[in-house]
């Protein structure tokens, strides 16, 4: 969640600030603004909801020649969405923004009101440059002031802090929050991610935890403890014509239509005729492991937990899910046999990377699947397979979730062959259905339409059950949580058997029930759940290959032996339902309300 940019040189640094965070929406934001010094003058300008709305503010200002800039995109935690608790935040001469939490901010804050300092805001940043110019006013050097300021500070931060008493510097730091600095020949830039720098900037600067600085256009200055580091440069790779919509309506439905061709550069190189291979890792990497345990939030959980059946089923180890923001306190008992996998789209996800840690203080092996090449989890993982799913800007995630699903299929097939516990036939079948997958997530003119239609009928009623069994369930998890991010309409996935158990109790003509009825895996177990729905009037629209008279809906799949290969088709067939139903009741399907597409604080 929240995004910054920051700008030095000689170019229109306010639409270089305002055209980096419309390259930061995807993140997430319910405020915005920017502060600019040129010369010995700050302009800065705040506005709440969409950027449009910053972008009118500002249209009046222009600056010429040199100037130093900083912007950010929020997602309320300390305050309500207003433009005093909006980012930059101010002192007498200086502004700062910021991502991440203050979590001693309280007792800074009560420290310099209790010295006089008067706070505008609400918000846990603003004691940042209040703490800087106290230093400041002591010192009289304002990198020795930055730097008596962070180690004041204790949480997760990225931060970036402009002074009139040095117009051509950008002072930064980075701890448990992205930041990424770019440069090209006479210009500097900084990001939350590579997004805004693309067209930009030639290399980049990825920093780690702990590590802080000043910049001026032409030099960076990057220390950690108190010793200069040497600066690493990344040529940057990308262009932003793969970010940008290409003729779709939104953001997410472009995603949808990707998923094939990202699910093929995903599995190129690793699913090989006889055998997977990821270069990734070593070849001893899973000896002496008896058991995984996969730890990730939300969608990523998602894709865990539908994978942990083909560990234990193909690859023949124990496995267990957690979330990782439970994990985190349940005093988890953890074992040197453990495998411990992370996964995270962004890699940047707070909980998941504090289990992490977690588990490699612990001692154990780590492994994360991410789609963010240099994340936090990423350097952090001792190895890391990459989803290449490519960029992702909807909030609501689905290429990344396939992708996800996908490499740790791959995972099972790869540990079940290290340890010899699968046939070369059952292999070579497996291999086959990897391969066919791409195709089945082409979406078809006819099928999109076919749920345009039906998405009308079912934007009333009291709620949604997603239904499934196996590897579906999770899938009906995933099925109701697209729904919910982008319709905010009630819906809830079960296993199909835990009906009768409690929630068939809710059943009447306006419950909706989406049936997952693969005819590969429990078809008729599932089937028998249905009919118990369609006995207490419940709505159905079934997704099977086989006709279901029952029904008041139904969407037709391929006919497939592997049930995997039923599973990537109902997968886009409930994205694109949630997508279109989302459509007709007029929302923002790239940017639902409350939510963040990068959830960087617990």
């Amino acid at each position: 969640m929240c995004g910054i940019v920051g700008y030095i040189g000689e170019n229109s640094s306010k639409e270089i600030l305002l055209n980096g965070l419309a390259e930061l929406e995807y993140r997430g934001y319910d405020s915005a603004g920017i502060a600019v010094l040129a010369d010995d003058s700050i302009f800065h300008s705040k506005a709440v909801g969409k950027l449009a709305n910053l972008r009118d503010k500002t249209k009046d200002f222009e600056v010429n020649g040199f100037s130093i800039g900083i912007g950010h995109t929020r997602w309320a935690t300390h305050g309500n969405p207003t433009e005093l608790n909006a980012h930059p935040h101010l002192g007498e001469f200086s502004y700062v923004v910021h991502n991440g939490i203050i979590e001693n901010y309280k007792e800074i804050k009560d420290s310099l009101m209790s010295e006089g300092v008067k706070f505008l805001s609400q918000t846990d940043t603003e004691v940042i440059v209040h703490l800087f110019e106290k230093n400041y006013k002591e010192i009289k050097d304002e990198f020795e002031a930055f730097k008596k300021t962070l180690k004041s500070l204790k949480g997760a931060y990225a931060i970036l802090l402009i002074t009139k008493s040095q117009n051509n510097k950008i002072f930064f730091a980075k701890n448990g929050s992205p930041m990424i600095i770019g440069t090209n020949s006479n210009e500097l830039f900084f990001a939350s991610s590579d997004a805004p720098l693309l067209g930009l900037a030639n290399e980049v600067v990825y920093l780690e935890d702990g590590e802080y600085g000043y910049a001026l256009c032409d030099e960076i200055n990057l220390f950690k403890d108190e010793e200069k580091v040497d600066i690493q440069k990344n040529p940057l790779v990308g262009d932003k014509i793969s970010a940008q919509k290409g003729g779709f309506r939104f953001f997410m439905e472009k995603e949808i239509y990707e998923q094939s061709e990202v699910l093929s550069d995903c599995i190129l190189g690793r699913a090989m005729d006889e055998r997977v291979d990821f270069e990734e890792l070593d070849e001893n990497f899973f000896d002496d492991i008896t058991h995984i345990k996969i730890c990730a939030c939300g969608t990523s959980y998602h894709s865990a937990l539908a994978t942990s059946y083909l560990f234990e089923r193909v690859a023949k180890i124990s496995t267990n899910v957690e979330i990782a923001s439970e994990f985190r306190y349940k005093e988890p008992l953890l074992t040197k046999e453990t495998l411990f996998i992370v996964i995270s789209q962004s890699g940047e996800t707070a909980d998941t990377l504090e289990a992490l840690k977690m588990a490699k203080k612990a001692g154990l092996k780590t492994l994360s699947i991410c789609n963010v090449d240099n994340s936090s989890i990423v350097r952090e993982a001792d190895f890391s397979i990459l989803a290449r799913a490519g960029i992702e800007k909807g909030v609501a995630s689905t290429k990344a979730f396939a992708t996800q699903v996908m490499v740790l299929w791959m995972l099972a097939l790869y540990i079940a062959e290290h340890k010899k516990v699968i046939s070369k036939e059952n292999l070579a079948s497996e291999l086959k259905a990897i391969k066919h997958i791409p195709k089945l997530c082409v979406v078809k003119d006819s099928l999109h339409q076919k749920i345009r239609r039906l998405s009308k009928r079912y934007l009333h009623g009291h709620g949604f059950f997603f239904i499934g069994r196996d590897i579906f369930f999770p899938l009906a998890l995933e099925g109701a949580l697209k729904l919910k991010e982008i319709s905010y309409l009630h819906a809830e996935g079960y296993p199909a058997g835990e009906m009768k158990h409690g929630p068939i109790a809710l059943a009447d003509a306006n419950l909706f029930t989406v049936a997952l009825m693969p005819k590969s895996l429990h078809y008729e177990k599932t089937k028998s759940n249905v009919e118990e729905l369609s006995a207490r009037d419940a709505t159905i629209l079934a997704i099977s290959p086989e006709e279901f008279d029952l029904a008041d809906d139904f969407i037709k799949t391929t006919s497939c032996e592997h049930p995997m290969e039923e599973f990537f088709e109902m997968m886009v067939i409930t994205q694109i339902l949630a997508l279109e139903i989302s459509i007709r009741l007029g929302n923002d399907v790239d940017m639902p309300r409350n939510l963040a597409k990068s959830v960087t604080v617990e």
